[in-house]
């Protein structure tokens, strides 16, 4: 008999609470599997801060903290200057950390602070109750833009990762995609390259991950998926911005 799956010992053996099709779960375990793989998952400590992520302890089986809203790299700095040996990583939404976050991973970046932050951008605040988020899209509806955004209201959606590479101090940046299989396999090698720069001490290491949001986007969660891939893709491309050649292979 052939095993052709197991449950990695990242994560808690514990019922997801996320809404249905949301990709948090997905997120969550590729995170854990890569820590599992490298044998690091009792020298790791997360930090997460308001938002759908604020229930992450609940399934990542790591230790983990809650910071206050957008205050996670903050707290992962000192976590990691007192801990220099321990990884340590951040997991923040895009209202958290694109809004009320923005100086915050910003300075973190600068610094070249030695952890990780893992970006979950659905382009909506999701636990909040759907407003428009900094990363919501031309056109796109949420409840404080009913008739969709406008770039003469709200200006044009934030690039993250585009702004994140112009930073020195990051030395690793890449945008993923959870919306198919191969793209979550490409999602998993950008989170083992981040941990990598962390392991090798390099700088600062940032991965979005473009995610679906099917109950304040108004979709079933198959419609959800292909949303990212007709939507948010193209307006936020997959790709690699910034990776030291120390872990480019």
């Amino acid at each position: 008999m052939r095993t052709v799956f197991e449950y990695t010992k990242g994560m808690r053996d514990t019922e997801m609470t996320y809404c249905p099709g949301c990709t948090h779960g997905i997120a969550h375990r590729l995170i854990m599997e890569v820590l599992g793989e490298k044998n690091v998952l009792g020298s790791t400590i997360g930090v997460s801060p308001v938002g759908c992520s604020i229930v992450a302890h609940r399934f990542m089986n790591v230790d983990m903290l809650e910071s206050p809203h957008g205050r996670a790299p903050a707290v992962a700095s000192g976590i990691k200057r007192v801990h220099p040996d321990n990884f340590v990583f951040t997991y923040q939404g895009d209202g958290d950390l694109a809004s009320i976050g923005t100086a915050e991973i910003v300075h973190a970046a600068h610094r070249g602070e030695k952890f990780c932050t893992f970006f979950v951008n659905n382009a909506i605040y999701g636990m909040t109750g759907g407003q428009m988020a900094p990363t919501t899209l031309i056109g796109q509806k949420s409840t404080t833009c009913v008739d969709g955004r406008t770039k003469e209201q709200a200006g044009m959606p934030v690039k993250m990762s585009e702004l994140i590479a112009t930073i020195d101090g990051a030395v690793f940046v890449e945008r993923v995609a959870l919306n198919s299989p191969g793209n979550v396999r490409k999602a998993k090698k950008a989170i083992e390259k981040a941990f990598d720069v962390q392991e090798k001490k390099l700088g600062f290491a940032f991965v979005e991950l473009l995610s679906s949001c099917p109950t304040n986007w108004g979709l079933p969660p198959v419609d959800a998926l292909g949303w990212i891939k007709e939507n948010l893709i193209p307006y936020y491309p997959v790709k690699q911005f910034r990776c030291p050649q120390e872990v480019s292979l």
